[in-house]
This record gives structure tokens, C-alpha cells and sequence, in this order.
């Protein structure tokens, strides 16, 4: 359940897109991707956890407003606990260790950086790991391998930066795991970036799976509610895909708007957990 069901996947995605006041059929959209409509089915549920019609239903920009409007009360909540409150973090498995000023004037001086390349179910991903936890997780197919590894190369200039797949293997199958729905083990993500960067991606964090919201609101979020166009460039340098969640901001008009790992991909990462999050309201 690799690239190859991702690759097929974002091609009915953008089929859809494209002819959506069609309403194309489950036939239509299986013989767009050069597959028979019972085998499109098996291999959306494989890939998605869910059917295609229920991932579908969360793709609407009618869906994507309300979700903007439940994910209001989500966020007051989140700024009456406190943006570092532990017991978000705690509930995501996750644990932020943001650079000391010292060491992010020192470019990750003295700073061992192992990376490698691994399949996940939304595609190739760029995995980097220090002794502290994963510190860089970049999406493949906008750009190539060698792009992403400049890219970490320049956040960490100082840095000893070498390929070696079998450390960040481990790092690769929990965030595979979690992308599939399945159990979560500890993390702990090592981010370099100004103050009001890291800011803004721990904030993200207060954004649960199925939940979005838009820029002015992830700016209202971390008190700063004029700066939405700031908050666009920071999660345009977000170094950590997936697990810093960016995909989950959209616009206030509830279209998607752009992502760093293309949009199709925010599509699919968004309607997957949408499903996710219903199926699991229907069952409670």
C-alpha cells in the first residue's frame, strides 16, 4: 500500500476535481486510472481506510465551510488550555524540541543528520532524524530527491548530513502506521525556526485529525490576528509534513488553497481524514 495506490488515487482525485458538476460514476472514475470499478473500489478502502463515496463526500467545498465552522469552538477550546498545555500534545503522541537560540545560530554545528527515502501511503517521503527525534519529513513527486536534500542541506548548513535509510526507517513505518489510522507510538520532532515560526507550527498541532481552519484563524490562534500573510509563509517553510499538520489550514472560503507538497496531495490528506473523523462519529 505504497505510491503506486497513492499515484492512482491522486489521479481519480483530480479527475474528480476536473469533472465534478458531472457527478462521474464509479465506473468512470476506475476507468480513468485504467481499472475496473469492483478493483478501484478494493483498492480506495485499502489505501483510504474508508469507501470512495464517504472520501468524496469530504471534498465538497460545502463540507469544507462547515468543517471551518465546527473547527471554531475546537480552537476557542485550545486557546482556553493554552497552546502548550501537554494535554494536546500528549493525545497526538507527540513532543516538540525546538532549537535553543544558541544552536540555531549555529546552523546544526555538531549536529549528526541521517536521512533516507521511504514509501508512505501519500507517496515517496524525504525522512531526516537527529539523535533528538525526526527533524525534516518532505513529500516526493513536486520535486525530486535531490531537491528536498539541498533543501535540508540549507536548514542545516552546519549540520553532518549523511543518507543512511536503515535510521529512519523506524521513523518511517510509525508515521506510515499513523497515516493509515493505525496505533500511534511516541514522537518526538526537533524544529529549527524563529520564534514565531515554531510558534505557529506547535500551533498546528492544536488542529485534530478531520478538523481544519483558515489562516486568520490559525493567526487569531497564536494572538497575532494580522498576520495572516506571515502565517502563510511559515507554513510554507513547515519542515515536518504531516505531523505538523499545515494541510489541515484551508481558506475562509473553504477551498483548500495551495500546499508546499502539492495540492492534490492536501486533497486526499484532508478527505482521508475527514472520512476518518465521521466514521468515527456514525460509530459512537
Amino acid at each position: 500500500m505504497g505510491s503506486s495506490d497513492y499515484s492512482r488515487v491522486a489521479e481519480a482525485i483530480d479527475y474528480l476535481e476536473a469533472h465534478a458538476a458531472d457527478q462521474p460514476s464509479l465506473a468512470a472514475v476506475a476507468g480513468q486510472v485504467g481499472l475496473s470499478a469492483f478493483h478501484f473500489q478494493r483498492l480506495f478502502k485499502r489505501w483510504a481506510g474508508v469507501s470512495p463515496k464517504d472520501f468524496l463526500g469530504c471534498l465538497t467545498l460545502q463540507r469544507a465551510k462547515g468543517l471551518l465552522g465546527d473547527s471554531r469552538s475546537l480552537l476557542d477550546a485550545s486557546l482556553e488550555l493554552g497552546l502548550s498545555g501537554p494535554s494536546r500534545l500528549h493525545d497526538l503522541f507527540l513532543k516538540v524540541e525546538a532549537m535553543t537560540p544558541g544552536e540555531f545560530k549555529r546552523g546544526g554545528g555538531g549536529l549528526a543528520i541521517r536521512w533516507g527515502s521511504h514509501d508512505t501511503p501519500f507517496g515517496e517521503a524525504l525522512f531526516a532524524v537527529t539523535d533528538r527525534g525526526l527533524c525534516g519529513l518532505s513529500f516526493l513527486g513536486e520535486a525530486p530527491l535531490e531537491t528536498e536534500v539541498e533543501r535540508l542541506r540549507a536548514r542545516w548548513p552546519e549540520a553532518d548530513l549523511r543518507e543512511d535509510p536503515t535510521r529512519t526507517a523506524p521513523l518511517a513505518a510509525e508515521v506510515a502506521s499513523r497515516m493509515r489510522g493505525g496505533p500511534r507510538q511516541p514522537l518526538s520532532l526537533v524544529l529549527r525556526g524563529s520564534p514565531f515560526q515554531v510558534k505557529l507550527w506547535e500551533a498546528l498541532l492544536a488542529i485534530p485529525e478531520g478538523a481544519a481552519t483558515s489562516y486568520q484563524g490559525l493567526a487569531r490562534l497564536i494572538d497575532a490576528p494580522g498576520a495572516s500573510r506571515a502565517v502563510g509563509t511559515a507554513l510554507g517553510l513547515n519542515p515536518i509534513g504531516y505531523l505538523i499538520p499545515c494541510h489541515r489550514v484551508i481558506r475562509a472560503s473553504g477551498a483548500v488553497g495551495d500546499y508546499r507538497w502539492g495540492r492534490i496531495r492536501k486533497q486526499a490528506l484532508l478527505g482521508v481524514e475527514g472520512a476518518r473523523a465521521l466514521a468515527r462519529a456514525k460509530a459512537s
